[in-house]
């Protein structure tokens, strides 16, 4: 079958902030969204068409898909009013999928490869997710992205701190900026447009696109909570379960709250 059909989730209560940014399906996770890895899976696969159900935010989702040519896929994206099933999705969809044939049908819930790891029941599995799938993060469709030297990506625009201190697995994203005296790495990950302030030190953690992170205690093995700060009004930062810090972009504030994740 050159059909598929995948299902865009809807909130998760896991990772509640992260949808607070972009449908989960349209969240970057180094530099481009889950959707784009699987549009970029599925043509390589030998998919020529796509069908994408979604729920939450539809037109963020077509933006993201556009025609679908730039992975040379037929894309549609179908509006529900609900998340639906693997399951319901089959039976309403069973003139493009039937049963009895073998069916391209997957919920996005997790990197393509990976249907038993999903990534969106806690901050712990996403920050463990996005990091197994570093290595082929740099898919065939992308470009301005280097691996500088093994495990550590530098993308197009990057501003790196030659007194900077890079230790791989790690990502810096395009149009990052690595002051003086960093630490960076073991297993981290700086989305596009992060700012790092020069002595700060990154591990164990993923800063957020355009995040500012200054010179404060190290974010190693940080504890589970949430910062909005009055100096970067614009984004609030959370640290999640075990040695993980997820930064996600969130509407203007100039409150400063903490509060508690569950993991």
């Amino acid at each position: 079958m050159s059909k598929a059909l995948l299902i865009c989730p809807s909130d998760r209560p896991a990772v509640v902030e992260l949808s607070r940014v972009a449908p989960l399906a349209a969240a970057p996770l180094l530099g481009q969204s889950l959707l784009e890895y699987w549009l970029t899976h599925l043509a390589l696969s030998g998919i020529t068409e796509v069908h994408i159900l979604a729920d939450d935010r539809v037109d963020d989702i077509k933006k993201v898909v556009g025609t679908g040519a730039r992975w040379g896929l037929t894309v549609q994206v179908t509006a529900e009013v609900r998340e639906l099933t693997a399951a319901q999705a089959q039976i309403k969809y069973a003139a493009e999928f039937p049963a009895a044939a073998p069916n391209n049908i997957s919920v996005l819930d997790h990197f393509p490869g990976e249907p038993n790891s999903p990534i969106f029941t806690s901050y712990a599995n996403l920050f463990a997710g996005v990091m197994r799938w570093l290595p082929r993060a740099n898919t065939l469709d992308r470009v301005g992205f280097r691996e500088v030297k093994p495990g550590i990506w530098v993308g197009r625009n990057a501003h790196v701190s030659p007194e900077a201190q890079l230790t791989g697995p790690c990502w810096i994203g395009q149009h990052v900026f690595v002051g003086a005296n960093c630490v960076v790495g073991p297993n981290a990950i700086l989305e596009d447009r992060a700012f790092i302030e020069g002595g700060a030190e990154i591990v164990n953690s993923a800063i957020g696109a355009a995040l500012a992170w200054a010179r404060v205690t190290p974010v190693v093995s940080a504890t589970m909570s949430i910062r909005r700060t009055a100096t970067a009004p614009e984004f609030r930062a959370m640290t999640a379960t075990g040695p993980t810090l997820v930064a996600v972009r969130t509407p203007s504030s100039s409150i400063s709250t903490w509060g508690r994740l569950k993991p």
